[in-house]
C-alpha cells in the first residue's frame, strides 16, 4: 500500500515539476501564461462512502489550471506591434480555415498585405469600405498599399482684411489682370483638380466706393475670370463686417448677408471648367466661403486660406489608436482606416484548450465568443508598438521548484523505508 502511494506522490510531483519547467521555459514567450497544477487526495470508497478509518490511497493530478493575468507591457519600435491592456483576446485565422485566440501581439505584413503573425495565422477585425468607414463586417484584415486616389477640391474659406483707406479706382474702371491700377489688393487659395494637380484660385478686390468694393475670381492658370464675369459685389457695414454678397444677375442673388444676430453668413458657387485650369480634367466647382472678409482701417492681408482636395498619395506607415483602428498615413499628409482589430473574450477562460503557439481554441467549457471593438463592454484597449510579455515570475516559479523537489524526494524516501520494511519481513523468514 505504501509503495502505491508514495508512487502516486511521485507522479505528482513529476508534474507539478513539469508544469514548472514549462513556465519557466516560456518566461520570455510574448503573451504566454502561465500554468498551476491542482492536487486531490484519493479516498478508496464505495457506495456508502469510504470508511471513519481509512488512510487514503494518495494524490491525484485534478486540473492544469492557466493563469490568465496580465503581463507587462513592453515597447518595440514596430508599430505592428500590438498588446492588449485588460480583457479580451486577439481573435485569428489559422491556416486550416479554423478560428483560434491568442494574447501574442506580434504581427507583421504577409506578401498579400494581410497582417499575420509568425505562424502565418491572419488577424481577423472589422472591415472597411472605400471610404474608410468601419463596416461592422468580420474578416480577415488586409492592408490597401495602392496610392490613394486625389480628391477634387470642394470648399475653399478665405479670412481676411481689405484696408479701409485704400483709394477708390470707381465702378467705370475695367478691370484686368494685367493691370495692377485695375485692383486694390489680391490673394490666392491653391486648389485640386480630379487627377490631383494643383491649381491657383486668385481673388482680386477693387474699391469702387466708400464701403463698397468688386471681386472678381480668376483660375490663374489662364487667367480667365471665373465666376461672375462682372465680378461680385461687397458691402460693408459701418462697423467693418460684410452686409452683403451679391452677383450682377437681374435680379441680384444674394449670397452672404447678416442673419438675425448680426452676424455675416453664406457661400456662393464658382464652376471652373477644363478649358479656365488649361487641363483635361472635370470641372471644379467650388463652394467659396467669404462671410469672414472685413473692412478694417489697417493693411490688407489674409489671416488664413484653405481649401479641401488632395492630391494623390503613397503609403508610408501604418499606425494604430487604442480602439484598435489602423490607419494609413500617405505621403500627401491624408491618413485613411484600412479595418479594426476585434478582440475577444469568453464567460470562462479557463475553458478554453490550448493549441500551442501562444494560441487557445473554444470549447464547451469556454462559452461562445464575446466579440467586439477594443475598449467596449469586458473589453481591454489596444497598445500599439508594444507587446505584452510572459506572466511568469521566475522567482516564484523556482521557489515552487523547490517545494516539488521535496515533494518528489519525501515519496521516494517513503518508498525506501517501505522497502526496508519489506526486506526485513522477507528476512523474518530465514
Amino acid at each position: 500500500m505504501s509503495f502505491q502511494v508514495a508512487l502516486t506522490g511521485l507522479d505528482a510531483a513529476t508534474t507539478n515539476l513539469e508544469v514548472i519547467s514549462n513556465n519557466i521555459a516560456n518566461s520570455n514567450t510574448n503573451g504566454f501564461k502561465r500554468s498551476r497544477a491542482e492536487f486531490a487526495d484519493v479516498y478508496a470508497s464505495s457506495d456508502f462512502g469510504s470508511v471513519s478509518n481509512a488512510t487514503g490511497e494518495g494524490v491525484r493530478v485534478t486540473n492544469i489550471r492557466q493563469q490568465h493575468t496580465q503581463g507587462d507591457i513592453n515597447y518595440t519600435e514596430n508599430s505592428l506591434d500590438v498588446a492588449i491592456s485588460g480583457g479580451g483576446l486577439f481573435r485569428l485565422s489559422d491556416n486550416g480555415g479554423g478560428v483560434v485566440y491568442s494574447r501574442a501581439g506580434a504581427f507583421g505584413l504577409d506578401r498579400d498585405g494581410y497582417l499575420t503573425n509568425a505562424t502565418e495565422q491572419r488577424l481577423t477585425g472589422y472591415q472597411v469600405d472605400d471610404r474608410g468607414t468601419i463596416l461592422p463586417t468580420l474578416g480577415e484584415l488586409k492592408i490597401d498599399r495602392a496610392d490613394l486616389q486625389p480628391k477634387a477640391s470642394e470648399k475653399v474659406s478665405l479670412t481676411a482684411n481689405i484696408d479701409q483707406t485704400s483709394e477708390a479706382i470707381g465702378a467705370g474702371a475695367s478691370f484686368d489682370v494685367d493691370n495692377p491700377k485695375s485692383y486694390n489688393f489680391t490673394t490666392g487659395a491653391t486648389i485640386f483638380d480630379s487627377q490631383g494637380s494643383t491649381h491657383v484660385i486668385n481673388y482680386y478686390f477693387r474699391k469702387e466706393d466708400d464701403n463698397k468694393w468688386k471681386l472678381f475670381t480668376v483660375s490663374a492658370d489662364t487667367d480667365t475670370i471665373v465666376g461672375d464675369p462682372d465680378g461680385y459685389n461687397l458691402e460693408f457695414g459701418t462697423d467693418g463686417r460684410l452686409n452683403a454678397l451679391t452677383d450682377n444677375a437681374t435680379p441680384a442673388n444674394t449670397f452672404v448677408q447678416r442673419n438675425s444676430n448680426g452676424v455675416p453668413e453664406g457661400t456662393f458657387d464658382v464652376t471652373v471648367n477644363a478649358a479656365a485650369l488649361g487641363s483635361s480634367v472635370d470641372d471644379i466647382t467650388l463652394s467659396m466661403d467669404l462671410a469672414s472678409i472685413t473692412q478694417f482701417d489697417s493693411a490688407s492681408g489674409v489671416n488664413s486660406v484653405t481649401a479641401d482636395g488632395f492630391s494623390s498619395g503613397r503609403l508610408s506607415s501604418l499606425d494604430i489608436d487604442k480602439s484598435g483602428v489602423i490607419f494609413g498615413r500617405y505621403s500627401n499628409g491624408q491618413s485613411k482606416a484600412m479595418g479594426q482589430i476585434a478582440l475577444a473574450n469568453f464567460s470562462s477562460l479557463d475553458g478554453l484548450r490550448p493549441v500551442g503557439d501562444s494560441s487557445w481554441a473554444e470549447t464547451f467549457a469556454s462559452g461562445p465568443p464575446a466579440i467586439g471593438a477594443p475598449g467596449s463592454a469586458s473589453l481591454g484597449y489596444i497598445q500599439s508598438s508594444a507587446l505584452e510579455s510572459s506572466n511568469v515570475d521566475v522567482t516564484e516559479e523556482l521557489v515552487d521548484m523547490i517545494g516539488a523537489q521535496r515533494s518528489f524526494q519525501a515519496n521516494a524516501q517513503i518508498i525506501s523505508v517501505a522497502d526496508t520494511l519489506t526486506q526485513t519481513i522477507i528476512n523474518m523468514r530465514r
